[in-house]
């Protein structure tokens, strides 16, 4: 292997990213261009009774104001075309869409919007998960004559023996709120209409083709005369996999044939697009007094809110990881995934893994408790290894490195920190502890939907290669794949980096690779270029045209749904392994939590480069520390009452810790270039259950709810010393 894979080469976007002149979609925005609005409903639940856009239409500057019935076919949806382009009838969470202003100025758009006359007859608002479930509860989709968007089961084994038989069985309840994606760069772009006829999108998304298919969907026109196209992308985390304001600015430019803009406010942004899932987990865990874990039942509830996202998808994650990456014999967990009228929950990071871990890695800490053993020996004996099977009853895919991580994670601690000694330091009011967690999550998609990437390489030269042009339809949102992809091709055609050229941001010349999420990328494009870089070597070798190329579709291992009536199925084909230790300072007083060291230990398979990886754990762990102790994205009836990041609390330098330690394994893949697998969601999983055990190794509380602000610390502590007292 040369010099290419395992470098911490640097960015090539890096540059103009630092000194400013990396186009980002609002700086797309040209003269004569005309400038949307939209008209948001903010109200959660309502009739629409009549809309005046006369005032509107009179407004100087403004060309049209379009309603619902301008869109050719008014649905669209990731998986489940459930939500409106504009709404005609009923809104059902406050960012709803009832009009667009589209005007010569932003200025003149925006004040026009304000006249914009709808009537609305408010509606029973259903905003709590569990009470939405019960019956006669408002519903938020009439047709569907229920609110329950998905349940989930999984079983295994004989739950009611287990639990009769057990020497210790503890239970609890948990909850998770939402998070913001909070990406930089806030959502905008352009549309026109080609000379070709073709209505052309250049924004910032996160799979060009699945936008493209929704958009001709949208238009009722083939997906040929829709092309996408990606500016810089400041940040996605998930936030970008749905639609936000992409088919309102097609509409717009469609129905006008004139170029038109659109750059969101913060404010928009924050009720525009969907956040992470809040989940609401019941769990009883059983074990005996050798240590093993026998029984796990739990009940899972997600708020889905108004419409379905990618709901469906992350309940079935959040009820598959209800036990972490434990290998448990008897299991009855149920994941339900709800309509409510609050703002969608969609894909986020982590996808329903950080939730379900919140739970499962402080129930095997209480359990260990109650068993009176320590916490640490109970994970290692029940650690998932090679063979073990997963609660779907199937053998794991190949590559399980669970313990190696693990047991890296807790050498690292004892180390650098004497973990497992007398490690509780006490300074009067200012206690610090110590807590470990592990953690599971897939890469790529899972049960049984089609996974696959596609990639062309075309290879020119004589009496040797000397260039080639990777042509691979792959989102790079920050994260660095286009170098990854670079470096893969590179390497396997044998040629300097500067001497392949990447084709990556345009739908109509790059083929599908899928989306840039599941932290699948790497894994799943870096296969594609591999492959189709190998094939366009061979081609070329025996061609005397001096130039060849290669088409090649990766499909990754087969996966498949769960069956209903045996609860068995393969769910994926790869997993990352992760395990934290994570160092706090609890200040008694006031409840703050300092985050004081953080060891984070990731099987990679092979580290691309290097950089880059180290880069993914060190900004997945703010988000992190945000989601576990900051982030409280606060929703009373329907309302977002944490529109600005002023009153939304992101993590800042100074809530960082100076001492991050990521930790690298490279236990190869059978399956990814390289060896390779994704890591960029994998810090998010472990590190709130990490916090969590840390606050209760320095203090003695348990923290059941998120974020794990200093009120909720306080009390905690509070209600100890009452407890104590009596």
């Amino acid at each position: 292997m040369s010099d290419l894979i395992g470098a911490s080469l640097p960015r090539p976007d890096a540059l103009n990213k630092v000194t400013g002149a990396a186009c980002y979609p609002a700086d797309l925005v040209r003269p004569g261009m005309l400038h949307v609005q939209v008209v948001f409903a903010h109200r959660p639940h309502a009739r629409i009774l009549s809309m005046n856009t006369v005032a509107a239409l009179q407004y100087p500057g403004v060309v049209a104001v379009l309603t619902a019935k301008d869109v050719p076919y008014n649905a669209f949806g990731l998986i489940d075309a459930d939500q409106p382009v504009l709404c005609q009838d009923v809104v059902r969470f406050e960012g709803d869409k009832v009009a667009l202003v589209v005007a010569e100025t932003k200025d003149a758009a925006r004040i026009a919007a304000t006249l914009v006359v709808v009537e609305y007859e408010d509606l029973p608002l259903v905003t709590d998960p569990q009470a939405a479930l019960a019956s006669g509860a408002p519903l938020v989709h009439e047709q569907r004559g229920t609110n329950l968007l998905c349940h989930f089961p999984l079983r295994k084994g004989d739950i009611a023996q287990a639990f009769a038989e057990a020497d210790a069985v503890v239970e609890d309840t948990f909850t998770t709120t939402w998070q913001e994606h909070a990406f930089l760069q806030p959502e905008a772009g352009i549309a026109f209409v080609d000379e070709q006829g073709r209505l052309v999108l250049e924004t910032a998304g996160q799979w060009l083709h699945e936008d493209r298919r929704q958009l001709a969907q949208m238009l009722q026109v083939p997906e040929s005369q829709v092309v996408m196209r990606y500016a810089a992308i400041g940040g996605a985390f998930g936030g970008r996999e749905d639609l936000s304001m992409q088919h309102v600015l097609a509409l717009a430019a469609w129905k006008l044939q004139r170029p038109v803009a659109l750059v969101w406010s913060r404010e928009e942004s924050m009720i525009g697009h969907h956040k992470r899932h809040p989940v609401i987990i019941q769990c009883r865990w059983a074990g005996k007094r050798d240590g093993t874990i026998t029984a796990v039942e739990a009940s899972m509830v997600a708020d889905g809110g108004a419409y379905a996202s990618t709901s469906v998808e992350v309940i079935k994650d959040v009820a598959l990881f209800a036990t972490g990456c434990y290998e448990i014999a008897n299991l009855a967990i149920d994941g339900y995934a709800v309509y409510t009228n609050n703002i969608p929950s969609g894909a986020f990071r982590g996808f329903g893994a950080p939730q379900a871990h919140f739970a499962c890695e402080q129930m095997v800490e209480r359990l260990a408790r109650a068993l009176d053993l320590d916490p640490d020996t109970v994970r290692l004996q029940n650690i998932y290894r090679e063979g073990s099977l997963e609660p779907t009853q199937q053998p794991l895919p190949a590559g399980v490195s669970a313990l190696p991580v693990l047991e890296r994670c807790l050498q690292e601690a004892r180390t650098r920190w004497q973990y497992g000694e007398s490690t509780q330091q006490t300074a009067g009011h200012l206690k610090q502890g110590i807590g470990i967690a592990c953690g599971i999550k897939n890469v790529g998609y899972s049960f049984g939907f089609p996974e696959q990437a596609t990639a062309t390489v075309e290879v020119y030269g004589q009496a040797d290669l000397e260039r080639a042009v990777v042509r691979i339809g792959a989102a790079d949102v920050g994260q660095g794949s286009h170098l990854i992809l670079r470096q893969i091709a590179a390497e396997t055609l044998k040629l300097p980096l500067d001497k392949v050229t990447m084709i990556c941001t345009d739908s109509s010349e790059a083929p599908n690779a899928g989306s840039a999420s599941a932290s699948r990328m790497t894994f799943m494009g870096g296969r594609a270029v591999n492959d189709a870089a190998q094939k366009a070597r061979e081609n070329w070798s025996y061609t005397d045209d001096y130039q060849a190329q290669a088409t090649v579709q990766y499909r990754a291992p087969g996966t498949t749904v769960v069956d209903p009536v045996t609860y068995s199925g393969i769910p994926n084909y790869c997993y990352g392994y992760a395990a934290q230790a994570v160092k706090v300072e609890v200040n008694t007083l006031t409840g703050q939590v300092q985050v004081l060291g953080i060891i984070s230990v990731h099987d990679v398979g092979k580290a691309i480069n290097l950089q880059q990886v180290t880069g993914q754990i060190e900004g997945c762990l703010a988000q992190a520390l945000g989601y576990s102790l900051l982030e409280n994205f606060l929703i009373e009836k329907g309302r977002v009452l944490t529109p600005y990041f002023s009153t939304y609390l992101l993590p800042t330098v100074l809530d960082m810790p100076e001492e991050i330690i990521p930790i690298v394994l490279e236990l190869a893949d059978p399956h990814g270039p390289y060896g390779a697998r994704g890591v960029a969601e994998m810090a998010l999983v472990p590190f709130a259950p990490a916090v969590a055990s840390a606050i209760h190794h320095a203090t003695g509380i348990n923290l059941n709810q998120l974020p794990m602000t200093p009120e909720r610390v306080l009390t905690a502590l509070h209600q100890q010393t009452e407890n104590s007292q009596h």
